[in-house]
């Protein structure tokens, strides 16, 4: 059966926001080359390969347009949202195999939750080296740490003090790229807490090392931020609605919950809806 090629939108929160992904159906015949050369010629920020699995649901790989990567949160959303739009699956309970390993997905009728791993707690990561990636200095929430964590993937999670500061950073791609090559990370995250009753954090993520200078809306990373934020900041708390994509004028919403055991998080799903581009 040849590939099919779809473009979705992953998060959207208003009908110019959200993040592209592309999506490729009936990938088995394609090899690594052929992936990675239909990833560079969509070119949004991941394409997502879906394949037949011998022990799961589906097998599914994630390209950027200069490289694969374990796991992808935002072209996951995408591809569930879309198989079942397609009628190829029905709500219920899934599992993908990845290279981050075989993860579960909740699909509902508008919303897929993807599985992500629990949180592992990498280096501190030291304030001035963080600001030297960026425009400006004493940015940092300095009450918070800077950490690397992971939940599929490495990142370096940044508190920034505010909204205004978040959105007023600009990024040196040359240094970010110099200092996620030093902590072995896919990027940095930077987020700012918020004052709104229904809203926990605002964030951008900036991943020039793997081809993204600037994502509107990261799957992966809203999944490890709502770790950090219940270690950190809410102890008691283990659903978070956060946004991303605000200074990009591409406003997105990505929804965490977690389930922990003995004070320790045991699951973090990360979801979302996604519509076809037309």
């Amino acid at each position: 059966m040849e590939y099919k090629i779809y473009r979705m939108m992953s998060f959207a929160k208003e009908t110019h926001g959200g993040n592209p992904a592309g999506v490729v159906f009936n990938a088995d015949t394609l090899n690594e080359k052929e992936m990675q050369l239909i990833a560079s010629d969509i070119g949004y920020s991941e394409t997502a390969f879906v394949m037949k699995s011998s022990h799961t649901d589906f097998n599914i790989r994630f390209f950027t347009p200069i490289n694969e990567v374990n796991l992808c949160g935002h072209a996951t959303i995408a591809t569930f949202n879309l198989l079942r739009d397609k009628g190829i699956i029905t709500k219920g309970f899934y599992t993908q195999e990845t290279k981050a390993g075989i993860l579960k997905i909740e699909v509902k009728d508008k919303i897929v939750y993807m599985e992500q791993l629990p949180p592992i707690y990498g280096d501190l990561v030291d304030p001035t080296l963080i600001e030297d990636c960026f425009n400006t200095t004493k940015i940092v929430n300095t009450e918070l740490p800077i950490r690397v964590l992971s939940t599929g993937l490495r990142e370096i999670f940044v508190p920034i003090k505010g909204i205004k500061e978040l959105n007023e950073i600009i990024p040196d791609i040359i240094k970010i790229k110099n200092i996620s090559d030093k902590y072995n990370v896919i990027g940095i995250h930077c987020f700012a807490l918020t004052n709104e009753s229904d809203i926990d954090a605002y964030g951008r993520n900036f991943a020039p090392i793997v081809g993204i200078n600037e994502e509107s809306a990261t799957g992966t990373s809203n999944g490890a931020l709502g770790c950090y934020l219940n270690n950190y900041v809410y102890k008691d708390k283990t659903n978070f609605v956060l946004r991303q994509g605000y200074s990009m004028d591409r406003p997105s919403e990505i929804l965490t919950k977690l389930t922990k055991r003995n004070d320790e998080i045991v699951t973090v799903f990360v979801g979302g809806g996604a519509t076809l581009i037309k």
